[in-house]
């Protein structure tokens, strides 16, 4: 299985290339001369080679090389449409670091044959035995389809079967630094906020930490109870959370909106969510005086969300 998902990655970018000249040529029409497909085609391959030399500095840094096979020990289904898969390595070795706000790559294959990857933040803090993440499941409700590996992982992963696992990356890590925080998510972008929070519990962070949550309801709330429970621990932490609906005892009702909410000056600012909650919290951060280089975020794709400044 390892060796296949290698190997039909020279396939997959060709036809990445095929379908992205099929929408350009769609879409520009008789524009696209034999000299503007051959620029695009140095472009396309300049980016993916750029993206590959990183990737394979990023694996070169890292305590474990390539994938693994990790065991699932315990699956806990923490709502309706969330489920959190505790794992342990397969072989029983010694298990690589990582930094609180880190993710791993999934590789299942589904019924079909067809292999996938899929990207899950870890929810444990650092120097833990083992890899714990949790999966929220994508369903396209007929606005699209409906997501191929988090209904596998719902529908068919239990205590017992057996995942591959890359080495941990990203970029939205917790800093080493005594300044007051900020972790604001919302629905699933919850997850990076649970490692960072229990991090800080850990090492008895002193400083205050804000926590903003929002969310559809309290029902919703994935890893709530860890949510509270952790900056409850914090000698400064308090937490404020926001649902869309079933607020009373709670929460607040509506989306976030940090002006009743306290932010120190100095203060970094962790984010993860759907686009539109981030960029509306940055613009409330800079608001209250918050630097832009003290906002943290990670975004799978252009930051064309930011284009506006």
């Amino acid at each position: 299985m390892l060796r296949e998902w290698r190997t039909t990655r020279p396939f997959n970018l060709y036809l990445r290339h095929e379908h992205l000249f099929a929408a350009i040529a769609e879409i520009l029409g008789d524009a696209v001369t034999a000299e503007v497909a051959a620029a695009w085609t140095e472009v396309y391959w300049l980016m993916a080679n750029a993206l590959i030399a990183l990737e394979k500095r990023l694996y070169a840094q890292s305590e474990q090389q390539g994938w693994r096979e990790w065991k699932v020990v315990e699956r806990l289904d923490e709502t309706a449409d969330v489920a959190t898969f505790r794992l342990r390595p397969v072989d029983e070795g010694p298990v690589a670091g990582y930094r609180a706000g880190q993710y791993v790559s999934v590789g299942v294959t589904l019924p079909d044959g067809a292999r996938q990857i899929r990207q899950y933040s870890l929810t444990a803090a650092p120097g833990s035995p083992e890899r714990r993440f949790a999966v929220k499941r994508v369903t396209g409700a007929g606005a699209g389809p409906d997501g191929e590996v988090s209904g596998h992982l719902h529908a068919h992963v239990r205590e017992g079967d057996v995942l591959w696992l890359s080495a941990p990356y990203g970029d939205l890590v917790l800093e080493d630094t005594e300044a007051p925080l900020l972790l604001a998510s919302a629905g699933i972008g919850v997850t990076p906020m649970i490692a960072m929070l229990e991090q800080l519990a850990l090492t008895g962070h002193r400083a205050p930490v804000t926590v903003v949550h929002a969310d559809r309801s309290p029902a919703a709330h994935a890893l709530r109870a860890a949510h509270e429970a952790y900056a409850a621990k914090l000698p400064e932490g308090r937490s404020v959370f926001f649902y869309e609906r079933d607020a009373e005892g709670a929460g607040r009702t509506g989306l976030v909106g940090l002006a009743g909410v306290d932010v120190p000056a100095g203060a970094h600012a962790y984010l993860c969510g759907p686009l539109p909650f981030m960029r509306a919290v940055r613009t409330q951060l800079i608001d209250k005086g918050v630097a832009p280089a003290d906002i943290h975020y990670e975004v799978f794709g252009p930051d064309l969300w930011l284009a506006e400044g």
